[in-house]
């Protein structure tokens, strides 16, 4: 299984290859450990994003390259019909550091894949509950360039708005469920599918 995030032209910018743990055609949810190979996206430039300057990023195309999942290892709760996905984030050596809440728009699922347009916006909930806006300039950049619709980015705070109510009630995810996760030591790191980065996102519902 993977998880794919489109471009708003329905091209495939990123893929994470997952290891399901459970998923009931409703809710996945999935490990990607820190390393793992997966299909990233730079400017098409050879630039990160984040190396650009603000009032660039949205305006450079990009490209797909190959890369690994840097920084904290991850655990994902991705409900199909929701527009945000949580992530319980686990440093190298696996403790629990905090929650990123990533806000998406949901494209359904192809075989193998669930799929989604990330919001840029995020949010982050920390371990007591506290909760912050990340990436607030990013999004209203995106928005000014026309990548994320009005529409679009006021569902996506609704959502934020949503998320940091559950996590200032303590309410799952952020009750402490699966914060204490262990990966099985034995389990290979998940695998991109030779096809993995071919398609288009599944007809809008």
């Amino acid at each position: 299984m993977a998880e794919r995030f489109h471009r708003p032209d329905g091209s495939i910018g990123q893929v994470h290859p997952l290891r399901v743990l459970e998923d009931d055609g409703r809710v996945l949810l999935a490990w990607l450990p820190a390393g793992t190979p997966i299909i990233g996206s730079r400017l098409a430039d050879g630039r990160l994003m984040r190396d650009a300057p603000l009032e660039q990023r949205f305006r450079i195309p990009r490209v797909a390259v190959p890369d690994f999942w840097h920084g904290a290892s991850t655990l994902r709760r991705i409900p199909e019909d929701e527009w945000s996905s949580v992530w319980w984030f686990f440093d190298l050596e696996g403790r629990f550091k905090n929650w990123y809440v990533n806000l998406e728009i949901p494209l359904g699922r192809t075989p193998g894949a669930v799929d989604r347009i990330d919001g840029v916006l995020d949010v982050v909930v920390e371990r007591d509950g506290s909760w912050r806006w990340d990436d607030e300039d990013e999004a209203e950049a995106a928005l000014e360039v026309g990548r994320l619709t009005l529409e679009q980015f006021d569902r996506l705070r609704a959502e934020g708005e949503r998320i940091g109510a559950l996590a200032e009630r303590g309410a799952y995810p952020f009750d402490g469920t699966d914060t204490d996760f262990r990966p099985d030591p034995g389990w290979p790191a998940p695998e991109l599918s030779p096809r993995s980065g071919e398609g288009s996102a599944p007809a809008r519902r």
